[in-house]
């Protein structure tokens, strides 16, 4: 079963968010994951706080987008993060497949 990385991201501080966001996609990219949103346009359709970029990859399990984030590839790119930018994270599982 497919499982996904949501994250709502706020930049602050560009040089770092580039540098960030060039290593952590590669690092999906090494663990199979795949983009479905990048920071496109984000519309409120309901509720009150301000939108944020998004950002959704899919990986094909829960097993693998875990033995990502733990990875020590992306420990590097974490390390980055934490001054780049402010974030919430979700891990969440897809839909089994019919």
């Amino acid at each position: 079963m497919s499982a996904y990385v949501i994250s709502e991201v706020e930049m602050r501080d560009p040089d770092g968010f580039e540098a960030y966001r060039t290593l952590a996609a590669k690092t999906i990219a090494q663990y199979g994951g795949r983009y479905l949103v990048r920071g496109g346009k984000v519309d409120l359709a309901e509720g009150n706080l301000p939108p944020k970029a998004i950002v959704i990859v899919e990986f094909e399990s829960m097993a693998r987008l875990k033995e990502w984030y733990a990875s020590p590839d992306y420990a590097e790119a974490l390390k980055i993060r934490a001054g780049a930018l402010e974030r919430r994270l979700l891990f969440v599982e897809g839909v089994p497949e019919m």
